[in-house]
């Protein structure tokens, strides 16, 4: 896919929820500010940020660059000050709480769990878009549940306490638990971060599988550039709350990046992985 034009456009013939944006374009926010309270200045403030329909999109950047804000407020878990954020064309506040939970699934960085539950039951908490109130667990529901297991690879996991699972592991049953909802865009914070390697792979492996078998589009915070930059189609770098680039990772990962941006001499190299070799860290 060639790099999307990212000027929004905004078409004369709507009532403002639904607009005329990048056809490749999932995800499509303009003019964004984002703050918390008691901040003179916002953490985010950006003017364009696509995230291309069917891609695997990676937010990189130092901490404190904005990445978890700008998804917290593509998710509507933090309300932008300014801006607009476009989902499928139509304004993420235009879609009523459960309707938007059927179109988008976030996965938060520090996700809190219940005393007691099973994997099963936990996983079956992912459904709640699609039901009705009071409205006990169909079969429809049952299959979801099922290929949510399968698909994260816990079926072994399904009869036992999520409070005697490892970090690991529990982190694979909140990704299940994403997935048994069944959006066609998913956002997820850092899901690889205090996990060992294995369960780092693991969990980028079944990302990518969710992409490549079921065209989710994903669009996920990661700390390690080199993984980012192994896993995703995309790369948006964030420096100071503000955009520094956006494309391919071979176009995005470049020394120039790593020095401006996470003050770090280093060398890349591309072969059939990226390779980053770090050297020093420069002076600030």
């Amino acid at each position: 896919m060639s790099k999307i034009d990212t000027t929004p456009q905004t078409s004369d013939e709507t009532d403002g929820s639904e607009r005329t944006t990048d056809p490749d374009a999932k995800i499509h926010a303009s003019d964004l500010r984002v703050g918390y309270p008691g901040l003179d200045e916002p953490v985010v403030d950006t003017e364009t940020l696509v995230v291309p329909e069917g891609e695997v999109t990676a937010l990189v950047g130092p901490n404190g660059s904005g990445k978890s804000t700008l998804l917290k407020a593509l998710a509507r878990h933090l309300d932008a000050d300014t801006g607009d954020v476009l989902i499928d064309g139509r304004e993420i506040a235009a879609y009523g709480s459960k309707e938007f939970a059927r179109e988008l699934g976030m996965l938060s960085q520090h996700g809190s769990t219940p005393e007691g539950i099973m994997v099963e039951e936990l996983v079956g908490h992912g459904r709640y878009p699609h039901k009705g109130f009071l409205e006990g667990q169909t079969e429809e529901d049952r299959e979801a549940i099922d290929r949510a297991i399968d698909l994260a690879g816990i079926e072994h996991l399904r009869e036992t306490d999520v409070s005697s699972l490892s970090g690991g592991q529990r982190q694979l049953v909140r990704i299940a638990m994403a997935l048994a909802q069944e959006t066609d865009t998913l956002l997820l914070d850092e899901p690889t971060t205090y996990l060992d390697l294995r369960h780092q792979l693991r969990v980028m492996d079944v990302i990518r599988t969710l992409n490549e078998e079921r065209g989710v589009t994903v669009c996920i915070v990661l700390h390690d550039l080199t993984q980012a930059a192994r896993f995703a189609d995309y790369l948006v770098a964030l420096r100071d709350g503000d955009i520094y680039d956006w494309g391919r990772p071979e176009d995005v990962v470049t020394e120039g990046l790593l020095a401006e941006v996470f003050g770090v001499e280093a060398s890349v190299e591309y072969g059939t992985e990226p390779r980053i070799i770090p050297k020093r860290a420069l002076d600030e």
